[in-house]
């Protein structure tokens, strides 16, 4: 049996059980459960494999969500050492951003001036591979490519440097993405906030919006659920003089729809199903009058009407109505959704969503397809680690030999 899993979940609620002084029985009274479900969670008898049961404890125990799940993994395969390897150059780079945007004097640039459409066509790059879902190359990307923004930032004047600032925030944008994934949860809000200082500069209403998404997603990975739907209904107020005009522009419809997304994922990890499945409802809305065709990949959220279905399953899986949340958003295809990232988190929740109704052999070949897809995204994704482990534990004979090497893949044994 997978042991990894155990030792920085199941320990680790003990641990923080413990530091509270609070009783098996107590923090399962707390939870809604009883101590023997604790004590197997605690054992690793039963896997931590929602969001929401997580959040409750962490809340209950005052710890922080990352660190019971044990991020970030290091994993050794599939360029996990070199995704990791560029995180202090991307801090540096970062902490430089914060520094002159917020006019810092005495900083000078640390290199040669570097074309804008060089950086832009560096920023592309980036952009496809967060797409892509290829973890390491946005790591790799994206330190050169902010060091020299920031020199763009410190040389540059009138309309140029305002291109270095858009530049700046899908940078900085991108970066929070990836060090979210990568278990980086306090840098990744860095990340947003260097995004919404250059936001400011650029004083675009549907740059700040998409910056207040890109807050959203930092916030939902610290499981600050109150302050996720804060920030979204901020943007969606300042937002909704565009989205009323008579013939409101795409990308205002596409921003709103993201943001109540947003929303709908904090709800369901707080177990706020109905208010869950209405933001679902009214980013549909959205969505179908953009039509079937419609994706954002400019503004990074990927919006339309398949991204609407990968955020329903995952809202079906946390609030237990699993089958409810495959089926909520009808007549589309996941597949023609312009992002392998998007595609591959779905892939991840559905075989999450499979497990729940019992139909283990499908949860294990969805999620093996994933993996095939997408190695390192899905062997640090804390979700799919979990479901890993559990599978093992209960053990899925049909497939046993594709599930053994999903184990090894996410390196849960030594």
């Amino acid at each position: 049996m997978p042991e990894d899993m155990d030792a920085h979940i199941g320990a680790r609620v003990r641990v923080a059980r413990n530091a509270k002084g609070l009783t098996l029985e107590e923090l399962a009274g707390l939870l809604g459960r009883t101590g023997d479900w604790l004590g197997r969670v605690e054992t690793g008898r039963i896997p931590l494999d929602r969001y929401s049961l997580i959040t409750d404890i962490a809340e209950n125990c005052d710890v922080d969500v990352v660190w019971l799940l044990g991020q970030p993994y290091r994993l050794q395969q599939n360029g996990g050492n070199i995704a990791h390897s560029y995180i202090p150059a991307m801090r540096t780079s970062m902490r430089r951003s914060g520094l002159i945007l917020s006019g810092h004097p005495g900083l000078n640039p640390q290199g040669i001036p570097v074309p804008l459409a060089e950086m832009r066509t560096r920023s592309r790059q980036a952009n496809a591979a967060r797409q892509n879902a290829d973890l390491p190359k946005v790591a790799m990307l994206l330190p050169g490519l902010i060091e020299d923004l920031n020199t763009a930032l410190l040389v540059c004047e009138g309309s140029d440097r305002e291109e270095a600032l858009r530049l700046l925030v899908d940078a900085a944008r991108t970066a929070r993405m990836v060090l979210n994934q990568l278990g980086y949860p306090d840098f990744a809000w860095s990340s947003a906030e260097v995004a919404a200082n250059a936001a400011t500069q650029v004083d675009d209403p549907l740059v700040k919006a998409q910056v207040a998404w890109d807050r959203c997603g930092a916030l939902l990975h610290q499981a600050s659920l109150p302050e996720t739907v804060a920030v979204a209904e901020a943007a969606l107020r300042d937002l909704e003089p565009l989205a009323s005009a008579r013939q409101p522009a795409n990308e205002v419809l596409s921003l709103r729809g993201a943001l109540h997304l947003r929303c709908a994922i904090a709800h369901a990890r707080g177990s706020r199903a109905d208010d869950a499945w209405a933001r679902v409802d009214t980013a549909l809305e959205d969505a179908d009058r953009l039509g079937a065709e419609w994706y954002d990949l400019d503004a990074h959220t990927v919006f339309g009407r398949g991204t609407v279905a990968v955020h329903a399953a995952e809202v079906g899986v946390e609030i237990n109505q699993p089958d409810a949340g495959l089926s909520k958003v009808r007549n589309v295809s996941v597949e023609d959704i312009p992002s392998k990232e998007r595609k591959i988190h779905y892939q991840i929740d559905k075989a999450r969503a499979l497990r729940r109704m019992n139909r283990l052999p499908s949860a294990v070949m969805t999620l093996k397809q994933a993996s095939v897809e997408a190695p390192y995204y899905v062997n640090s994704d804390p979700m799919a680690r979990a479901l890993v482990k559990d599978l093992a534990g209960v053990g899925v004979p049909s497939q046993a030999s594709v599930l053994s090497s999903l184990v090894r893949s996410m390196e849960l044994v030594h």
